[in-house]
Formats: C-alpha cells, sequence, structure tokens
C-alpha cells in the first residue's frame, strides 16, 4: 500500500514529522517498508541564472555558459537547445550526484573547453520524463536549494511517498483514511471530517439493476446511477501527481476517480459506457463457458458459479475483479453507469483464483472492505465525476440492502493487565476504542463496519495494546509461586525409564522405537493375538494386535539388519506392552537384544559369540541404575519364549519377578526370520519397590573393622536340585554373621554315581562385635551343613 505524505495529511491534521509518522505506522502494525523522499536526493541541487551564452568553437550543439551560483561565476558546458542567456536554472555543481544519470559530477573537459558542472534537465533530476531541455524556473533566488522551491511552488514533485506492508487481518487500512485513523488514535494528529451531502438526482436512472435470487449471498447490495453529458478527458494535475507517486498511470478523468477512490478509501468503483449497455445490468451467477474480453486486453471462458454482471447481450464485467472492454469508457464517452457494489471476500477470492487475474478490486474484495460506505462511496464519486468532468446525475438505483454486520464485545479493561502485561487506564482504553471508530454503550463496545478483523474480548485488548504501543512492555520478574524447591516433573517411573535408556545406551545398545502394533502370528509367538488385543479398524494386516512384548519389534528390527549385511547387533526398547484391552492390562518394560558376536573378528580370539552371561549382566546394571535391591535371586519358569535351559527370571522372592534374561528359543528366531542365536533381557521396572526413604540423603555408610572369613564347603546332592536352594539353605544358617554365599563349582559324574552332582560354595563370615574364635566358626559350619541337609538333602563330600 503507498500514499504519499499530502495524501495522509488530506485526512489528518497532524504537525508531526516524516520521521515521526514512518516510526507510529511500523509501531501500529503497518510496518513501514520503503520511504522515497525526493528532497533528500534533491537536497544539494541549487539555483542558478545564466549571465552569458556563446556557441561552443568546436561544436555546434554545445554552448559555453557562465552561470552565478553561490559560489561564484562558473564556467558550464550545455547542450540543451534552451540554454540561453538571463534563464534561471538548476545547478549540479561539482560532487553532486544525480539520480537520474546515476553519476557524480565532476570537473572535465569538452572539446577542450573545462566545464564546471551541469544543468539539470526534469529527466535527470528524476521528477518527469520531459527532456526536451533544461529546467527553466520562473523566479528564484540564486544559491537557494532547488527543493526549497519546489516546496514552496510545485510540492507534488517532492512529496514523500510511503510503502507500507497490509497484513490479511487489516482491509481497512488498504485505505488511507484507514491509516490516518490509525495515527490519529495513537495521539499523531486529528482525524478530519469528511462528511458527505447525498447527489440529488436530475432523472430516473434508465439502467435498471437486479440480483439473481441465488447470487444475494455473493453480493447483497449493489447500487449504481447514469450520469450523462461527461467530458471524460485527462484527470486534473493533482490527481495524476497522486497516481503517479504511487506508481498508477493516469488514464483518463473517469478512471482515474475510480482508482483515486480504490486507494483513498479503500471503496473500489466501476463505470460502463451507459451507451454501451444493453438494457439493464443483471448480477447473477455464470452458467459455465461464456466468455468475457477484459479491460486487461485478454479473454476469459467463466466457471459455473462464478457472479457475473450481464446486460442483455451476456457478460459485461466479472463481478469485483475486472469490467468489460466492450463497455469500458473512452475518450468519446458522454454518459456512464457508475456502479458501487458490496461482494463476498470468499467468492471473489475463489473466482480470482480461478481465473488468475490480480487486479486492485480482488485484492481488496477478498479482504474485506466496509460494507455500509457503499452508498456513500458512490455519492463521493458522483460528486467528483461532477466537479472534474461535468454531468448530470440520475437518481440512485438500489439492488439488496446492506448486510447485517453488527456485533458487540464486553470491554474488560482488567484484561489488558493479564493478556498483555500492561498497565493503561480504563479512561484511556475506552478514549482508544471511540477514536478507532467504536462505538460504547457501557462495557459494550460495538465494532465498526470497516474491521472485519475484530471478532472477540480479546481483540478488543489487541487494539487497546497497539494503541497504547506495545514498546511499553517491561520485563518483570514472575513471582515465585511456590516456596522453595519446586516438585519434580517427571514421575518416578519416568525417571526410571530416563535412567534404564541411559545405562543401555552407555553398554553401547541403540535404541529403537517400533510401533505397538504387530501382526497376528508375531503376537502368538510371545502369547498374545487374541481378540482382547485385536485393534477393531487396523491400518495394515501387519499391524492388527498389540504387541504383547517389546522382542516382536526387536526381532524384525534384527532380522531386517541381517538381511542388510549387518549381523552384529546390540538394540533395545523402552515401551509398553499389552495383555489386554483394559489399561491396567498393560505394562511398561526394558528390554535389550544381543545378536552375533561381541566385536569383529580378532586374531588373538578377543571376539566370541555373545551368550546369556552377558544379557545378565547388562539386566543387572538396567535393575541397579533404577534401584533394584542388590540381593535378588535367580530362578527358571520363564516363558516359553525362552530357551528352557538358558534362561533366568530375576526375583525377589518366588513371585516377584523383575525381569528375565537368557537365549531366546531357536523355534521363535526361526519365525522371526533371525539368524543364530539371540540373546536378550527383559525388565519391568514397576516391579522394582520404591524406597522407603524418599529423601534425597543417602544412608550412612557402615565400615567393618574386624576380618572377614571365608569358609569352602563341597555337598553331594541329587542332579535335580537347583543351586538357588543349597544358596538359601546356607544363607539361612545365620543372618547376622553370613555376609554372602556363592557358588564357585560344580561337579558331574566319576565316584559320585549316576543322579548325583557336587556343588562347592564359599561361605563369607563377617563378625560384626568380635572377633570370630575357630569354636565360633565350626559352630556356624556345623549348622550350614544341617541347613543344607534338610532343605536339599546336601551332605558333605568326602
Amino acid at each position: 500500500m503507498k500514499f504519499t505524505l499530502s495524501w495522509l495529511k488530506d485526512h489528518l491534521d497532524t504537525q508531526a514529522s516524516l520521521d515521526e509518522i514512518v516510526y507510529a505506522l511500523t509501531d501500529l502494525g503497518l510496518e513501514v517498508e520503503e520511504v522515497t523522499n525526493p528532497a533528500a536526493r534533491l537536497g544539494d541541487f541549487t539555483i542558478g541564472k545564466v549571465l552569458h551564452a556563446e556557441k561552443h568553437p568546436e561544436a555546434d550543439r554545445l554552448k559555453v555558459c557562465r552561470v552565478a551560483t553561490d559560489e561564484g561565476e562558473m564556467q558550464i558546458i550545455c547542450g540543451a537547445p534552451n540554454a540561453r542567456e538571463g534563464i534561471t536554472v538548476v545547478v549540479a555543481k561539482p560532487g553532486v550526484y544525480v539520480p537520474g544519470i546515476d553519476t557524480t559530477i565532476g570537473v572535465g573537459k569538452i572539446r577542450g573547453i573545462e566545464s564546471f558542472g551541469m544543468m539539470a534537465s526534469e529527466r535527470e533530476m528524476e521528477l518527469s520524463d520531459e527532456h526536451d531541455g533544461i529546467i527553466e524556473l520562473p523566479s528564484g533566488e540564486i544559491g537557494d536549494r532547488f527543493v526549497d522551491w519546489l516546496a514552496e511552488n510545485d510540492p507534488a514533485k517532492v512529496d514523500p511517498v510511503i510503502e507500507i506492508a497490509i497484513t490479511p487481518n487489516r482491509p481497512d487500512a488498504l485505505g488511507v483514511q484507514g491509516i490516518a485513523r490509525d495515527l490519529a488514535a495513537r495521539g499523531l494528529g486529528v482525524l478530519k471530517d469528511r462528511d458527505y451531502d447525498p447527489v440529488p438526482g436530475d432523472f430516473p436512472c434508465p439502467i435498471p439493476v437486479t440480483i439473481d435470487a441465488d447470487t444475494l449471498d455473493g453480493c447483497p447490495l449493489f447500487t449504481g446511477r447514469v450520469i450523462r453529458g461527461v467530458r471524460n478527458g485527462h484527470s486534473p494535475q493533482w490527481l495524476q501527481d497522486l497516481l503517479r507517486a504511487i506508481g498508477l498511470r493516469p488514464i483518463s478523468a473517469l478512471v482515474d476517480i475510480t482508482n483515486y477512490f480504490t486507494y483513498d478509501r479503500n471503496r473500489p468503483l466501476h463505470v460502463f459506457d451507459a451507451d454501451k449497455v444493453a438494457g439493464g445490468l443483471r448480477v447473477h451467477r455464470a452458467a459455465g463457458g461464456e466468455t468475457l474480453a477484459a479491460l486487461d486486453e485478454k479473454q476469459y471462458t467463466l466457471v459455473p458459479g462464478m457472479m457475473v454482471i450481464s446486460d442483455d447481450t451476456g457478460p459485461e464485467s466479472l463481478a469485483g475483479i475486472m469490467g468489460g472492454e466492450a463497455t469500458g469508457v473512452s475518450g468519446d464517452t458522454v454518459d456512464v453507469f457508475l456502479e458501487s457494489a458490496y461482494w463476498d471476500h470468499v467468492q471473489i477470492a475463489m473466482a480470482g483464483r480461478a481465473l488468475k487475474i490480480n487486479s486492485d478490486a480482488r485484492y481488496r474484495f477478498e479482504r474485506g472492505v466496509d460494507p455500509e460506505f457503499t452508498l456513500e462511496g458512490l455519492e463521493l464519486a458522483t460528486r467528483m465525476i461532477l466537479d472534474i468532468c461535468g454531468g448530470e446525475p440520475s437518481d440512485v438505483v438500489i439492488a439488496g440492502k446492506v448486510p447485517d454486520h453488527s456485533r458487540a464485545y464486553r470491554l474488560d479493561a482488567a484484561r489488558v493487565q493479564s493478556l498483555v502485561g500492561m498497565d493503561i487506564p480504563e479512561s484511556d482504553q475506552r478514549q482508544t476504542l471511540t477514536r478507532l471508530g467504536f462505538r460504547l454503550e457501557g462495557n459494550l463496545a460495538h465494532v465498526p463496519s470497516w474491521r472485519p478483523d475484530v471478532q472477540g474480548e480479546a481483540d478488543l485488548v489487541e487494539e487497546v495494546a497497539r494503541i497504547a504501543s506495545l514498546t511499553r512492555l517491561e520485563g518483570r520478574p514472575l513471582p515465585r509461586l511456590t516456596p522453595g524447591v519446586p516438585k519434580p516433573v517427571m514421575t518416578p517411573m519416568q525417571r526410571r525409564q530416563q535412567a534404564a535408556r541411559r545405562t543401555c545406551a552407555a553398554l553401547g545398545y541403540n535404541e529403537c522405537v517400533s510401533y505397538s502394533f504387530i501382526d497376528r502370528a508375531s503376537a502368538a509367538l510371545f502369547g498374545g493375538g487374541g481378540d482382547a488385543t485385536m485393534l477393531e479398524n487396523p491400518i495394515s494386516s501387519e499391524m492388527s494386535h498389540m504387541r504383547p512384548d517389546l522382542l516382536p519389534g526387536l526381532l524384525q528390527a534384527a532380522a531386517r539388519n541381517q538381511a542388510r549385511g549387518f549381523m552384529d547387533l546390540a538394540l533395545f526398547e523402552v515401551g509398553p506392552a499389552f495383555h489386554g484391552g483394559e489399561p491396567e492390562q498393560q505394562h511398561d518394560m526394558v528390554t535389550g537384544l544381543l545378536v552375533g558376536r561381541t566385536g569383529p573378528k580378532d586374531v588373538h580370539g578377543a571376539a566370541r559369540p555373545v551368550d546369556l552371561f552377558d544379557v545378565k549382566a547388562d539386566a543387572e546394571a538396567v535393575l541397579d541404575a533404577i534401584g533394584a535391591p542388590a540381593k535378588v535371586q535367580i530362578r527358571r519358569g520363564a516363558p516359553e519364549w525362552w530357551h528352557p535351559g538358558r534362561h533366568g527370571q530375576i526375583c525377589l522372592g518366588p513371585k516377584k519377578v523383575l525381569g528375565v534374561f537368557g537365549e531366546l528359543h531357536p523355534k521363535v528366531l526361526a519365525a522371526m526370520g533371525v539368524k543364530g542365536p539371540a540373546m536378550a533381557f527383559a525388565v519391568r521396572p514397576a516391579e522394582v519397590p520404591m524406597p522407603r526413604n524418599t529423601g534425597a540423603t543417602r544412608a550412612a555408610l557402615e565400615l567393618r573393622d574386624l576380618q572377614a572369613v571365608e569358609r569352602d564347603f563341597a555337598f553331594v546332592v541329587d542332579a535335580g536340585v537347583e543351586a538357588l536352594d543349597l544358596v538359601n539353605a546356607a544363607a539361612g544358617a545365620d543372618k547376622t554373621l553370613i555376609e554372602s554365599v556363592r557358588v564357585f563349582d560344580e561337579f558331574i559324574g566319576g565316584s559320585l554315581g549316576e543322579g548325583k552332582k557336587s556343588l562347592a560354595v564359599t561361605v563369607r563370615l563377617q563378625p560384626v562385635a568380635q572377633t570370630l574364635r575357630d569354636a565360633d566358626i565350626d559352630a556356624i559350619g556345623a549348622r550350614i551343613v544341617e541347613k543344607v541337609g534338610k532343605a536339599a538333602g546336601g551332605v558333605l563330600r568326602g
């Protein structure tokens, strides 16, 4: 959106400087993209007078001039045909930059004669395209700045042009008056009243207007009138200067007037040549297939449902987008029909995009124009046409009515503080909204028709804060809501999962994140695949069931990697497993998988196939990281997908299972497509008891100053006796003194006979009060033998 400073002052009575206005616009949300100030680039040009001019001795078209300047007489060689003695000119002395030729003037010789500057034309100073000769001023004092002379005698040529970026939610700022309203609300001036008197009609309008019933949603209101006897010549100089300043080319008085109101009031208009309109005008939906030659000299084929304005011969205008060439005005136009209508922004946008037409009218209608200004815009444009082009107006024809856009929202002065953090008195808030055009009735603020973006109470707060300036916001530390250290955000279980992830990663595992859905066959291998965990609407047949374990996803990942040549893998995953359709039938797990060898092949034999003791150590490391007790038991009895003789359950007692480790069953590996033995562990963090002491302090360190004693025992037991039973029996002989019991040897066969085996254990005794004597040690040893005999049927090996 471009406008000039003088254009802005047509609506805003202000003494603010250009810099103050530019700063305020950006601060108000109307970001200034560029300011073109002719005075800035012409400030070094001065006024001079030609005292003498004679023909250059070496060139017929050049003249050697003596020019009076503020620095005395200067010799300037000029090739302009109007260079002569006695004229007042614009001088560019050496060192002055001339924008029109992109050159800095210097001292030079032309055909052997020195020249100390130049006398400029309007094109060389980018004031116009005139280049037939140098500028001749009717008046001016020698040495005065040329821009000062322009500001007094031809201010339009030094009028700064401001270009701002308009966000889609601010269609009111697409008119200069809307921009002036924001500046007035900020306090940079007073918005000028632009009252108007309706223009009375001198005769009935000869062109009737109708809107089809199925088009009223897209065109609720259409107004117009005929003006006959107009003279469509050149528009006044002031209007041409305004349009040129914003990058528009003046065409004719009628077209220039419609362009003026498009930018001045965000009110697109259109003029038809009334003598070329056959019958009346009808606003309707296109049937599809109709063609229209538009004013941009292109032909468009209409799509069914588009809004179009037609006369008795067919389409004459693309509604709200572009007029037709057949009824366009020209220099021979005498009678015109002036149209001002309100179009639905969504339908205009859809039609414009479908036809790929970009026009000022479409740009504004698709963002929203003021519906209540439709008739007023027609009257103001009528008055300007009569003033510039003359003519005789008809009565106004109106089809439809102004749509109801009324709405009001409660103004809560305290919300500015809570939403924005600014302390603005209520009186200032009410004054701001009033200046912006809101009508206040008690605590209700009625939204003006030109602000479609205001849709709630929060928007009222935004308007108040925007006008007050968000630069007034001050950073303030938030008050501490709770004294002391805040409670941790993560739950204990989340902290356990985090610790397990870090531990697995530190052990060399790569984390996997797999789907919670697997196929029925894979789920059945791990105890699932039933109806309770079947998805009602799976995204594929391979994701039909909730996973009963994390191992299927890890094994599938391992199979994909092996198929691509990666045979040595260490993978882990943390996530839920499901044993039913209810929330309480799922539990979180930490599962690791080892496949292949511990490392690459090595000549020294350091690399070896992974075994169950690798995963046992990793499972114990994970349990230690999440706070499991150090004393646990290893038992059999894991599910069927584990190898029956190469696994162990990590337990606290016979029923409390913390996890499982071991080798996976070969049949499961074959079904999942995994080559070679695979070792895994699965830990349930939720089964680990929570610590009794929830404080941050550690327990006191207990150091023993008495020497420990170790004794070895070898027991002959039945081959089916588990070592754990024997260890538990030995440890129970004296829970105070016995610190640990550890199996260090197993022997089967030989003189023991069939069905027997020998288990050797080391018992570590740690005295507490006094050093153990031989008698004390012998007594404890006797109790150990007795306990093992009763619990496991073991006898000392001879």
